[in-house]
């Protein structure tokens, strides 16, 4: 027997006519996409050289902008969640302020601080470090625009956290960071993992703060969407299928997220 719809339940038929408009404004280019992607040629296009560096770069930069967004990102959003002290209050907007940046802004304020003329940019050149437009920029570039979806991640599967079972693993005598290690921290994993990805994701797609602080130099800083923007200046069916490739990459973590993480049926 079927439970009874719940009253208020129903979709209100003034929110369909600009619910369509939405989903076709999302759906037609991506149907654009992929109506004029030459798929027969695809693995051609995509085994090119220039093509396979970017990816090999893509792959590498945003594996480690992803781990530097989780490892320094996690204890962020576990203080956002769990503290009340008016400095975290304050600081949380900060930290997350690079989701509504420009992203050329984002690549302008990192070349404020990395650059020769950064504030940090004479003691780094005094130890012989040169940051700017190098693989290394690539990486704190699509860092610096995946943390924040890290820390919102963490943030929030460490409210929706059962307290209750910290709370006994301290009434049991467990030291604080032993109910850290062995009780919160495995109830968080599936959020942290879910984390990770999507700061992985995020990196692999940045396009704004790279090319401002790192450059487009093929073999070092050129990744996917520099190598897309590259290939539509010469050769457009190389950019379509370079896109198509990030899409389908993005596609199949936002599916893999759904269904485990991110509360899908």
């Amino acid at each position: 027997m079927t439970a009874p719809a719940r009253r208020g339940a129903g979709i209100p038929g003034a929110l369909v006519a600009p619910a369509l408009v939405g989903a076709l404004l999302v759906l037609l280019p991506l149907l654009g996409l992929v109506v004029r992607t030459p798929w027969r040629a695809l693995g051609d296009l995509l085994g090119e050289p220039e093509a396979v560096e970017a990816l090999r770069l893509s792959l590498v930069s945003a594996s480690a902008a992803a781990v530097l967004a989780t490892v320094t990102g996690g204890p962020l959003g576990w203080i956002f969640a769990r503290s009340a002290h008016p400095g975290a209050r304050a600081l949380r907007p900060l930290v997350l302020l690079p989701l509504v940046l420009p992203p050329v802004v984002a690549g302008v304020a990192l070349l404020a601080t990395f650059g020769r003329r950064g504030i940090l940019g004479d003691g780094l050149d005094a130890l012989g470090v040169h940051v700017p437009f190098t693989t290394l920029a690539v990486v704190l570039a699509q860092a610096f625009v995946a943390l924040p979806f890290v820390v919102l991640t963490v943030e929030t599967g460490v409210r929706n956290a059962d307290v209750g079972l910290e709370e006994a693993a301290a009434a049991c005598g467990a030291s604080r960071w032993f109910t850290f290690r062995h009780v919160s921290l495995p109830l968080l994993g599936p959020s942290v993992v879910a984390a990770a990805l999507l700061a992985w994701a995020r990196a692999l797609g940045e396009f704004g703060a790279t090319i401002t602080f790192a450059g487009n130099v093929a073999g070092r800083t050129r990744t996917l969407p520099l190598a897309v923007v590259t290939a539509l200046q010469r050769d457009t069916d190389t950019a379509l299928a370079l896109s198509a490739l990030l899409v389908a990459v993005s596609l199949l973590v936002l599916v893999g997220l759904r269904d485990r993480w991110l509360g899908g049926r």
